[in-house]
């Protein structure tokens, strides 16, 4: 029994928080997290999906038969998945060209050859 009465001398700290070594920790797999993320997003090359200002397309499997197109428009993001119903024909020629209008509408302008 004379050994469980045995005390340390000099001060007890009563002060210091447990759980302060766990906040350490935290803030360390967050700081991995973040850097884990930058360096997923610079391997696959598509850091201008972060730029708002500019419009990016990327496909994914091209001419696969699970081919995505991924559209970035401003901030909107679209994903267009390819379906069996889908068919590709080829271009003969081009008839005109439609223009957008400031006021939102639509002019047609024939082609000069009578395309």
């Amino acid at each position: 029994m004379k050994y469980m009465k045995r005390r340390k001398k000099g001060k007890r700290r009563f002060d210091e928080d447990p759980m302060s070594g766990v906040a350490n920790l935290f803030d360390v797999a967050m700081i991995f997290a973040v850097a884990l993320l930058i360096a997923l997003v610079s391997s696959y090359q598509i850091t201008d999906l972060l730029n708002p200002t500019q419009d990016v397309t990327i496909v994914k499997n091209p001419g696969q038969p699970d081919m995505q197109v991924i559209v970035k428009e401003g901030k909107e993001i679209k994903t267009l998945n390819v379906t069996e119903g889908m068919t590709e024909i080829e271009i003969a020629g081009t008839v005109g060209t439609i223009y957008n209008t400031p006021d939102g509408g639509m002019v047609y302008v024939p082609e000069a050859n009578g395309g």
